[in-house]
């Protein structure tokens, strides 16, 4: 054998190594918490593929997806209102085949709001991973009083209210109101008028208002010292102060929470497409789901993974959620251009009226 034909050899057999290895190993990129280093473990262990871990973010994720055309991994986990917008302009994304993921492993109600926000053109980019809220923490002195968004401006809870002079408080008002913002999301002019309605109640809501909050840290500490007694706020923080004093709890508001939904999304150009289905389902399967929520804080899309989070988290949720409530819950979609502005200027009139 000559010279030459041994070394054409041996470049064929590198190249298969490096095809092999590149078909045993996923590379994820997700947020922290998402992929905890036993789970990671067990995945390896079960299936022989070597899971490769970046730690990103929206902007991130998005920043890296366009550098490489969708290249460089085989599995994101964006939230679920940063996939269509992105992908009708950057093309970083491909569709997803339902029909490799189990999804009797999701709550259906978010498997569904899901869809819906990540479809284009008749394709599915994204299926729900983890998920959080917005809604109330309240103290057992105001519980019979505050039961949704606007009842923070009830009398009997005057000058120990707190919230964010943030979107979510317009939409959480809104919903409470008898409205549909995200329904009119494509409406400027019918946004517009639900919005005008909001900042009136939100200007009259004012003398009730301790302070706006800024900081989680900010708002956790009011709620303990007692000099706030409702707030809208986040799920996680409810549970974490539940955990210190069961007399203070996070409620999902009559008109329902406002959530949102980190997905599993495919990069369009992602090299191991096997691995990636794999993942989605090893990661749903209840009692691993339930490890990404006692690291993160955060509930995941699994059917009964709260049976497995840790005690005092798993009351709590269940103390915040029945079935009703995760069905009531108003996902955020993806929001149009120009819909932030105008809820700035509507912000801005709210914190300069006396």
């Amino acid at each position: 054998m000559n010279t030459l034909h041994r070394l054409g050899l041996g470049l064929l057999a590198t190249t298969w190594v490096i095809s092999s290895v590149q078909a045993d190993e996923l590379r994820l990129l997700t947020w922290g918490g998402y992929a905890p280093d036993a789970v990671v473990a067990q995945f390896e262990e079960e299936t022989g593929i070597d899971v490769q871990v970046t730690l990103s973010n929206n902007e991130d994720m998005i920043s890296k997806l366009r550098a490489t055309g969708g290249a460089g991994f085989d599995l994101a986990q964006p939230s679920q209102d940063r996939i269509i917008g992105v992908q009708r302009q950057f093309n970083i994304y491909q569709p997803l085949d339902m029909s490799r993921i189990e999804s009797d492993l999701f709550q259906a109600s978010m498997l569904s709001a899901t869809r819906e926000s990540t479809s284009l053109n008749g394709n599915q980019y994204g299926v729900p991973a983890v998920w959080g809220t917005s809604g109330l923490i309240v103290a057992d002195a105001a519980a019979n009083t505050v039961t949704d968004y606007t009842d923070l401006c009830a009398d009997a809870v005057a000058g120990r209210v707190s919230y964010r002079l943030k979107r979510p408080t317009l939409i959480g008002f809104a919903y409470a109101m008898g409205e549909d913002p995200f329904a009119a999301y494509n409406d400027e002019g019918e946004y517009r008028a639900i919005l005008e309605k909001v900042e009136a109640e939100l200007i009259d809501c004012k003398p009730n208002v301790k302070t706006y909050w800024s900081g989680g840290d900010q708002l956790l500490a009011l709620l303990r010292t007692g000099e706030v007694t409702a707030a809208m706020a986040w799920d996680a923080g409810g549970w974490t102060l539940n955990a210190e004093d069961a007399s203070i709890n996070f409620v999902a508001p009559e008109s329902g929470a406002l959530g949102w939904i980190d997905t599993f999304a495919l990069p369009r150009r992602a090299e191991n497409l096997d691995a990636a289905y794999q993942w989605i389902n090893f990661v749903m399967r209840p009692e691993i789901a339930a490890q990404i929520t006692n690291q993160s804080g955060n509930f995941t899309a699994s059917v009964g993974a709260d049976a497995f989070v840790r005690a005092e988290l798993r009351d709590a949720y269940r103390a915040s959620f029945d079935q009703d409530a995760l069905d009531n819950i108003n996902w955020y979609p993806p929001v149009p251009p120009g819909l932030e502005a105008i809820e700035g200027q509507v912000l801005d009139r709210i914190q300069a009226a006396n």
